[in-house]
């Protein structure tokens, strides 16, 4: 059974995003209106998921940090549901809380109560995957697309929907043009926003790709790939691509040995005029530390 316990309104951000509906209800229950704008601790096995959630990955290692915080702290922020029977709610928004709290054996959660009809809880899910910190480009962009087309909004109403500006708005949505390739480079974080809002000005798929291939293979910046972009768009693809000075034999003829020596792939380059610049990746601190003890 649900437990109320009527506390102060916390944790109310997507109200502020979101019009309030007060007209819908969300079940025909004649004691809604007593736990509706409530923060109540609900028995977990009462609620059940949002079949509008647009995040469908949960990475694991992050939950469990997530539920060793709540072990420790409990639930900071309530989840937000909707009831929906008598002994029955629907998870809006705090998936992830949701899933840590049973995680760790935990029987309740403590839960803001609010009316949504189906179009409101896809809309407050999506709203709420927007605004989470670490999504990706195309993930951000997929949910724009699904507001537009699902809740009929233009980009002006998401804009402000969203708190972004409208030119914000847009670029993500115009990297849903890239081809499906490169989108899931982007996805994997192989490739930046940047060299995707580079990759839009090209027209054709096949240079796109060729392009993003180069990216990959050359390590480009965004601003080389920018200009790798003019250069095609202005006929001298070939040019750009021969700006990348070949190595002296002497220095090709060392790689080998500096690879072996520092255990990583050393990246070399040589100006025109003989000057040049070495590069040492290196994968966590422990390498890094390993590769100043070798430069000693």
């Amino acid at each position: 059974m649900a437990k109320a316990t009527k506390k102060q309104a916390l944790g109310r951000g997507l109200s502020a995003l979101l019009k309030e509906t007060a007209e819908v209800n969300s079940a025909a229950d004649e004691n809604a209106d007593k736990v509706v704008g409530s923060i109540i601790e609900i028995d977990l096995e009462l609620i059940e998921v949002n079949p509008f959630q647009p995040r469908t990955y949960f990475d694991e290692e992050a939950l469990q940090e997530l539920a060793n915080s709540i072990k420790e702290l409990g639930v900071i922020q309530p989840i937000t549901v909707r009831k929906l029977a008598e002994d029955k709610f629907q998870l809006v928004s705090g998936e992830r809380r949701f899933r840590a709290s049973k995680l760790i054996g935990n029987k309740t959660v403590p839960a803001y109560i609010r009316i949504a009809n189906d179009q409101e809880m896809l809309e407050m899910a999506l709203v709420e995957n927007i605004q989470r910190k670490n999504l990706d480009p195309i993930e951000v962009a997929l949910s724009y697309q699904r507001l537009i087309d699902e809740i009929k909004l233009t980009q002006e109403q998401l804009s402000v929907r969203v708190g972004k500006k409208r030119s914000t708005v847009t670029n993500y949505l115009r990297l849903l043009k890239l081809d499906p390739i490169i989108q899931t480079g982007m996805r994997d974080a192989f490739i930046s926003m940047g060299h995707g809002r580079a990759l839009i000005n090209v027209e054709s798929p096949s240079d796109q790709l060729k392009i993003y291939e180069k990216i990959l293979r050359d390590k480009l910046s965004v601003r080389q790939t920018e200009d790798l972009v003019r250069a095609l768009k202005t006929g001298n693809m070939a040019k750009a691509q021969s700006k990348k000075k070949t190595l002296p034999t002497s220095i090709a003829n060392s790689m080998q040995d500096l690879n072996t020596f520092f255990d990583a792939k050393i990246n070399v380059t040589v100006g025109n005029n003989g000057k040049g610049k070495i590069s040492i990746p290196f994968k966590s601190i422990e390498d890094f530390n390993r590769i100043k003890e070798l430069l000693k």
